[in-house]
Parts: structure tokens; sequence; C-alpha cells
């Protein structure tokens, strides 16, 4: 007993706590769970509506079709949000006119789409004398991110965010039942690119926090696991940003202990969470087939219990 009590007593010392405290003593960590709180709350909001539409190929192709938008932004000197942004708003809109145009299915040309632009931007970006780094930009940089950069990615984000909050309704309609949203006045073809045009914002503006390719994971991972755990989609959009922020701010937190990136780790913390939970309802389907096949099973005449028992 005195030895617990010594162990706890060293966990809880001053030493202890001050370094556990640590990151928030720093301007770039705490940019840095400022940005991440910030972006995860769109991109989580947007997990639940495209993993139940099934959009998720949609989000990969925006998050790589941007690269080619990013590189001419940065030879025509404009911010490269903005070219971000027309990349991916040319990526949507290019899918939606030969989904609308032939009888390819939608992945399909999503796959054609989005590996022909980022192939663009990939002899673009070796073409053109830039400084800008590819790892930056495939893979984020939250700690680089600078007070300007804070205030670009958090007027995309709370756009996004309030666009998801007013129209929420409309758009939830759109992935149930559009044959009644088209029946109550509702454009499904405008509110399709709507929604990728949301997706398109919301990965620029998570463009320095996590990059093009791990955007990706924000914007399926909350929501595959919140549907693992309720089929109410109220409850699914709560649970969503619940699991968003608190891997978000863990992963960056952790990063700092352990010397890694913090997209990465946010990432990682996300799949755990999602093997976890898949894990944990197998067992939990398994168990109710079992009481259930149990239940039905007759009582033995002669002992009044069931057979085996």
């Amino acid at each position: 007993m005195p030895d617990l009590l010594a162990f706890i007593s060293v966990i809880f010392s001053v030493q202890s706590l001050e370094m556990l405290i640590m990151p928030f003593d720093f301007d770039f960590m705490r940019r840095a769970f400022l940005v991440v709180a910030i972006v995860c709350m769109p991109m989580a909001l947007l997990s639940c509506y495209i993993v139940l539409k099934g959009w998720s190929l949609m989000g990969d192709a925006i998050a790589h079709a941007v690269l080619p938008g990013i590189v001419v932004a940065y030879l025509l000197a404009i911010p490269l949000s903005i070219g971000a942004f027309g990349a991916g708003l040319c990526c949507a809109m290019t899918t939606g006119f030969i989904k609308d145009n032939s009888r390819l299915r939608e992945d399909t040309i999503m796959g054609i789409v989005f590996s022909g632009m980022f192939a663009v931007g990939i002899i673009l970006f070796h073409k053109a004398e830039t400084d800008l780094h590819l790892t930056h930009l495939l893979l984020g940089d939250v700690l680089g991110i600078t007070n300007a950069g804070v205030i670009e990615t958090s007027i995309i984000a709370l756009t996004v965010l309030l666009v998801i909050v007013v129209r929420g309704r409309d758009l939830m309609l759109l992935i149930f039942d559009p044959q009644q949203a088209q029946v109550t006045g509702i454009s499904v073809r405008y509110w399709n690119y709507g929604l990728q045009i949301l997706l398109a914002l919301t990965i620029v503006a998570a463009l320095q926090a996590v990059g093009m390719i791990l955007s990706i994971a924000l914007l399926i991972a909350p929501g595959a696991c919140a549907l693992l755990m309720t089929k109410r989609f109220s409850q699914m959009l709560w649970i969503s940003m619940a699991i968003a922020l608190g891997c978000s701010l863990l992963g960056v937190y952790t990063s700092f202990f352990i010397d890694s990136a913090p997209a990465a780790t946010i990432v990682l913390y996300m799949a755990a969470l999602f093997c976890v939970l898949f894990s944990y309802k197998i067992y939990s389907d398994k168990q109710l087939v079992k009481t259930k096949t149990v239940a039905v099973i007759p009582l033995d005449p002669a002992t009044g219990l069931k057979p085996g028992y």
C-alpha cells in the first residue's frame, strides 16, 4: 500500500503536471489545437452525410484533385486556397457532367477524373520551380500554420459548418429519400453539386492541418465510427463530432511527446477506435444471436430445463 501511494504521488507531482501541460506553453501547439478543433467539426458532420450516401470515393477524388489548383495558384501568386477550391470544384463538376451524359458508374468516373487531375498536379509540381513542400501538401503542416492561416481556415470551416446547420434537413432528405426531396421542391441535382462544393471547401480548410491525403480519413472515419454506435441520424451527428474532436486533440497532444506527425497520429487514433468499435459490434451481435437461439429452444418436459442445461 505505501508503494502504491508513493507511485500515485510521483504521477501527480508538480514536475509531472508541468510536463503534461508543456504542449500548451508553445504558440505553435496552441494554434495547432485550435485549427484541428475548428476543422474537425464540419468534417465530422459531412462525414455522416457522405458515409450514408456512399460518397466516400468522392471525398477521395476531390482531395487528390486539388493538387494542380494549388500549383497553378502558387505560380499565379494568388492564395493557394483559391486554386485548391477551383480544382476541387472542377473535379466535382466534371464528374457530375460525365455521369449525366454517359452510362458509366459514378465510382468509375471519379477514379478516372481524380487520378488524371492528380497526375497533372504531380507533373506541374515537378516542372514548376516552387518552394512548396510536397510532403506538407500531402500530409499537412499544422505545426507550421501561421495566424493568417488560422484565420483563413477558420473562415472556410465555419462557413461550411453554418451551411450544414442551416440546410441540414435538405441534405438529410436528399440522402434518405431523393424522390421525396424532388416532390417537396428540393432540386436533387442542385444539392448534389452543393454537397460536392461543401466537400471541396472542407478539404481546402483542412489542407494546412492534415493535408490532401489524410483529410480523406477525417471525412470518413468519424461517420463510420458513429454508424457502428447508433442507428439514429441525430445521435450519429453528435457522436461523429465528439469522436473527431477527441481524436484530433488527442492526436496533436500525443504527437508532441512521441515526435510524430500530428495528422498521422490523429488518423491512427481514429483507425484504432474504428477497430475497437467494429470488434465490439461483432462480439455483441454474436451474443445477441446466441441469446435468441437459446430463447427459442423448447424446455425438456421431464426436467423443465432447456436441453444441455
